[in-house]
């Protein structure tokens, strides 16, 4: 058939006034351009028609994953494959009245080919990848690191065949030699092979995920995780810096994940109120009317009069303070405490919730309030706090109490000039 192609074409040339043999460069030029008009209209076929309207069907459907799959280009990516299949197939006929020709246009039609495939893999292990992203996936599974391992993966390959190619060797003589290189492979890809194998180990114990608020002061990374790599993982700090981590740092190393307070639905509030030790005190007969008068005190007071009194009854000589039990102002501003935060629409009242009282220091009594929030958004948990303690110091001095402060240049010039 070649044969009969190209004795046509000379006598078509030598009807023109050209004189051709069958065998000449411009019979075979002539082939060959016809091969690459063929091999345009075979993609213009499938580029405009057959992905033209298989994207236009992917478009119009109800799914979302699959127009990141049209964004990639991933369809005509893959169609490029087509014509350069067609030039594999007619050139070397076109050149086989020319043997170097032909063996040399062969092979390169052939790497052509090994690129164009793995060009169009490569789109759509990204499209995958962001696929996974938008099914949050990613979050379960360290999707970008598998997809950056299979693409690497995929360049070893493409590299190895297509010099097995121009070189017309097998590509197992290639393979055989990168056992020899296996401890330089092992060097120069040290941070790529412990990433992966970090990347399987933080997958299967769910350690991190993209979109987790992890702390890690080694390396200044206090932040949500944006991304997980094959190599690194990307943290944009709250103040929207970047800090890049290895991968196998955060299995090697210690760092703190706050995706379980996240979960859980509370956000914890640990925070004392230094109490001035000068200003706690019994309770006086007066004061009962008036804090009798506070409704979260109104069930305390009478319950624990009651208490109290039984206690006492027992007890000779109560004119004494020294004798009994009494009720202090310290201890009834920690039940009044305790019924405020059990009331307050914003603390979570299913986990742990008390007002509790740390070792006396230098500067006070600490009564440490131990909460968590229903709202674990920063801003919002803020914001929940600053009420509280908004509250807690306004109505210290209903209790007679104060809270501890040191004092100030102002104080120490006020006692300087009494003294005076």
């Amino acid at each position: 058939m070649d044969q009969e192609l190209r004795q046509v074409l000379s006598q078509w040339l030598t009807q023109v006034g050209v004189a051709s043999e069958p065998s000449d460069w411009l019979s075979s030029l002539l082939l060959v351009c016809a091969c690459l008009v063929l091999a345009v209209i075979v993609y213009l076929i499938l580029r405009r028609g057959v992905v033209g309207a298989m994207n236009a069907v992917i478009l119009r459907s109800k799914a979302t994953w699959d127009d990141i799959f049209v964004r990639y280009r991933v369809l005509e990516k893959l169609a490029m494959v087509a014509p350069i299949m067609v030039l594999k197939l007619l050139i070397p006929v076109a050149l086989s009245a020319h043997d170097v020709a032909e063996r040399l246009s062969d092979r390169l039609i052939t790497v052509w080919l090994v690129i164009a495939v793995v060009r169009a893999l490569y789109s759509a292990l990204d499209a995958a990848n962001e696929v996974a992203d938008v099914k949050l996936i990613s979050r379960r599974l360290p999707i970008k690191s598998f997809v950056q391992l299979f693409k690497l993966f995929l360049f070893f390959i493409a590299i190895i065949v297509s010099i097995s190619i121009v070189s017309d060797q097998s590509p197992v003589y290639f393979l055989s030699g990168l056992g020899v290189a296996t401890g330089l492979v092992m060097l120069v890809f040290r941070d790529t092979i412990l990433g992966f194998v970090a990347g399987i180990q933080l997958a299967a114990n769910r350690m991190v995920s993209p979109g987790d608020w992890i702390q890690m002061e080694k390396y200044g990374a206090d932040g949500a995780v944006e991304e997980v790599s094959l190599i690194t993982v990307k943290v944009r700090n709250w103040d929207h810096t970047i800090s890049m981590i290895p991968a196998y740092a955060l299995v090697s190393d210690a760092f703190k994940n706050w995706r379980g307070m996240t979960e859980s639905g509370g956000r914890r509030i640990k925070r004392a109120v230094n109490i001035d030790i000068n200003s706690i005190r019994f309770l006086t007969e007066a004061d009962r009317p008036r804090l009798s008068k506070i409704n979260y005190l109104k069930d305390y007071l009478p319950k624990k009069t009651k208490e109290l009194g039984e206690s006492n009854a027992k007890v000779s000589d109560m004119d004494s303070l020294v004798n009994g039990r009494r009720l202090t102002n310290v201890g009834t501003f920690r039940a009044y405490l305790v019924e405020f935060l059990r009331h307050h629409e914003k603390v979570h009242q299913d986990m742990t919730l008390m007002v509790r009282q740390l070792a006396p220091t230098t500067e006070g009594l600490p009564l440490e309030i131990y909460i968590f929030t229903n709202d674990t958004r920063w801003v919002y948990y803020e914001e929940i706090q600053a009420d509280i303690f908004d509250h807690v110091f306004a109505i210290l001095p209903e209790f007679d109490l104060r809270a501890f402060q040191g004092p100030t240049g102002l104080d120490v010039r006020s006692i300087k000039g009494g003294v005076n």
